[in-house]
């Protein structure tokens, strides 16, 4: 690929004169400059720039976005950059994200004034995604460096890294390669230009060579600090969700609104039940309504005492807790059935403390309208006059309170005002049922629930349900009908295989569906081989991306050959190999995770109404929110708010919510924390020319990790 390089001798001190930027010399009194907590990205549509605004939208962290193809886009100039309020100077933007180290034409006066600002007020910027060049610090890769795909390759963090932004990493940045059919990633390696002032802080060995080049950098020069990043990437990528804390710490010096954490949480449903099984034969489940009535026997799977010891060894070995959602009418019944005997039912009883509980209500009934089970797929039945059948409030309401009731008597540590209805049911589900059941929240009402389990497949935003704000859960595909794993895999291969193969179709129907097999599975390793490390990877994709929604198994997966436990470890076991203690995966209940949800809503909608103001002035900082809204921030360790300290360390800073209120929030930063001055040389340099082409090759495709959703 062809590239051209410019050079300009247009200084930007002579740039800085004819936009009427102060000429010359120093940085802005940083104890009286006013920098606002806002992050200006400027785009050319590429994927990294917008993995950039994902990463900060889906923290909170408030920034403004000019898009270089649109033809009304606001012009950056002094004038945009920066003003003064009450008289006191002000940056409006604490860092400045550009798609590349200068995605402008040569000689522009746009990219003067972003310079001259950087170093006006010591504002650090982000190059997104770069050709590796002496304009950026670096070698041009001809120069014993590398251009290429990362595919498959471990990156690391470099001591400097680890001592500075990505301190929160063990040290491997594995790069992806779901595919040896498809390209996933591009890069350019190379070493610091000769002279230049460069830290790599992500490295790579260089193909061929004995030396490492840089993939993510520091390069400090003429009075401005760039973080100078050259490979490229997008929001779903493992390598892109390792490194974006880091980015995000970098630029903002540790200081921002908005957090974010690594989240798991594992709901098992079904608890005391028993699961209806996989026929392999019939390709449907027997007892359940995906088998026509009467074909097939049932043979429910449900877990022993023995299954029981298992999970609480599993819990204490892992330092993590599952939250079981039972359903006590399956105890009762199997007590009437062998003489008042349940050595399950005692067990988890014995040990009810080692887990989270959640009311699954008593028989697991179905809570929506009344289903019409002799055609498949089932339907609503309807009154005389075509009106659909509900599910009464009095039934529902008893469903709920019959199972709190047992739950309280067996001493099961509750939140009553969590709920997980049977199979989600109650809610809407199309085609069959596309709004609640009108009853519903009445009974929610009636028994006071507050929180109300969803199917994030359904419904992936939360929503109010009467009274209860719902809390979206992502299945897992391992299956609820499957104990063994040859029952996963037999299921699996009928879902996701096309009909000439002996399979459902669901694929030629729908062929979005992310997870579609080219052939079927081998009955013997296909669990291991695709299934696990597939599931893995989606799951671990979730837990990096700041998402504190719960999955959901079954109780049948920890049962017989327990075919969910290599999932979860492989999802714990990959998280370890990655992040350093102070950073750990954070394991809410139900119920904290729909607070956090909801504060989460309320916040992002007075970011994007611009009804949030916050600012740091030297060591100072202040946030104004609407009243009723809490606020999120980050800061360094050892910040204060008024006598206490602010938030909860992770991660090696401090982050976390604090009470609504209706004054402006006030935060003492520590002597510590980085200042807003810099010791860089702040001599005016001249200005570099346009980036050359940095977009991926033909025939890379920065590919998006399999759904969980499809």
């Amino acid at each position: 690929m062809k590239r051209t390089i410019r050079t300009t001798a247009l200084t930007v001190g002579a740039l800085i004169t004819s936009l009427g930027l102060p000429a010359g010399t120093a940085h802005a009194d940083t104890a009286t400059t006013r920098i606002e907590l806002r992050v200006l990205i400027v785009s050319d549509g590429g994927p990294a720039t917008d993995a950039i605004a994902a990463e900060l939208s889906a923290a909170g962290t408030p920034y403004t976005e000019v898009d270089l193809r649109q033809s009304g886009r606001p012009v950056i100039d002094a004038g945009f950059l920066a003003d003064t309020v009450d008289g006191v100077p002000r940056a409006r933007f604490q860092a400045v994200v550009l798609p590349n180290d200068n995605p402008f034409a040569a000689n522009s006066p746009e990219m003067a004034a972003l310079a001259a600002y950087e170093q006006t007020y010591a504002i650090p910027q982000v190059d997104a995604y770069t050709y590796a060049r002496p304009e950026a610090g670096l070698q041009y890769p001809v120069f014993g460096g590398y251009s290429g795909s990362l595919d498959g390759v471990q990156a690391q963090v470099t001591t400097a890294g680890k001592a500075g932004p990505f301190g929160y990493l063990d040290g491997s940045v594995p790069f992806e390669d779901n595919s040896p059919d498809v390209g996933e990633s591009y890069a350019y390696l190379s070493t610091p230009a000769a002279g230049a002032d460069f830290t790599p802080y992500v490295d790579a060995p260089i193909p061929g060579q004995s030396t490492r080049g840089s993939l993510v950098g520091e390069y400090r020069h003429d009075g401005r600090r760039e973080l100078v990043v050259t490979f490229v990437y997008n929001q779903y990528q493992e390598q892109f969700r390792l490194l974006a804390r880091g980015i995000v710490e970098w630029m903002t010096g540790g200081v921002h609104l908005g957090a974010s954490r690594n989240y798991f949480a594992v709901h098992v449903d079904d608890v005391l039940a028993g699961d209806d099984r996989w026929d392999t034969t019939l390709n449907c489940t027997p007892g359940d309504i995906d088998c026509p009535q009467g074909e097939g026997v049932a043979n429910p799977i449900r877990m022993t005492p023995a299954d029981v010891d298992y999970a609480t060894d599993w819990e204490t070995g892992r330092n993590f807790t599952l939250d079981l959602a039972y359903n006590g009418a399956s105890s009762v019944d199997q007590r009437e059935d062998n003489n008042g005997a349940d050595p399950l039912a005692d067990e988890l009883v014995a040990e009810r403390d080692r887990f989270r509980w959640i009311n699954h209500t008593f028989t697991h009934a179905f809570l929506g309208c009344e289903q019409d089970t002799t055609v498949v797929p089932w339907k609503c039945a309807t009154n005389t006059d075509g009106s659909t059948k509900w599910v009464s409030r009095t039934t529902i309401a008893d469903e709920i309170a019959a199972n709190r009731a047992w739950g309280q008597n067996a001493g099961l540590p509750l939140d009553d005002q969590e709920l997980v209805t049977g199979e989600h049911s109650g809610l809407r589900i199309s085609p069959q049922q596309p709004v609640d059941n009108p009853n519903l929240a009445l009974a929610l009402t009636d028994t006071g629930v507050a929180w109300l389990g969803s199917d994030n497949s359904r419904e992936p935003d939360q929503r109010q349900a009467g009274p209860a704000t719902t809390v979206p859960r992502y299945p897992m595909n391992v299956f609820y009908n499957a104990g063994k794993a040859a029952e996963e895999i037999d299921e699996y291969n009928w879902i996701y295989t096309g009909r000439a193969q002996g399979g459902s179709g669901i694929c030629e129907d729908h062929p979005d569906t992310s997870t579609c097999l080219s052939a079927p599975l081998s009955t013997s390793t296909g669990y291991t081989d695709h299934i696990v490390p597939l599931e893995t990877r989606i799951d671990l994709g979730h837990v990096l991306a700041n998402d504190p929604k719960p999955h959901f198994i079954h109780q049948s997966n920890l049962a017989e050959e327990r075919i969910a436990y290599p999932v979860l470890d492989g999802v714990l076991d990959g998280y370890d190999n990655l992040f350093a203690d102070n950073t750990p995966v954070v394991n809410l209940r139900m119920k904290d995770i729909g607070i956090e949800l909801r504060r989460r809503a309320a916040w992002k909608a007075a970011v994007g109404a611009g009804q949030v103001t916050a600012y740091r002035v030297g060591d100072t900082v202040t946030v104004q929110a609407p009243s009723g809204v809490a606020v999120t921030a980050t800061m360094p360790t050892g910040t204060m708010n008024g006598t206490a300290g602010f938030g909860g360390a992770y991660a090696g800073g401090v982050s976390g919510w604090t009470a609504p209120g209706d004054t402006a929030l006030t935060l003492g930063l520590p002597s510590s924390s980085p200042a807003l001055s810099s010791t860089l040389d702040a001599a005016r340099q001249p200005a570099t020319s346009g980036a050359p082409d940095a977009r991926v090759p033909v025939g890379v495709t920065e590919q998006v990790p399999y759904s969980p959703d499809n």
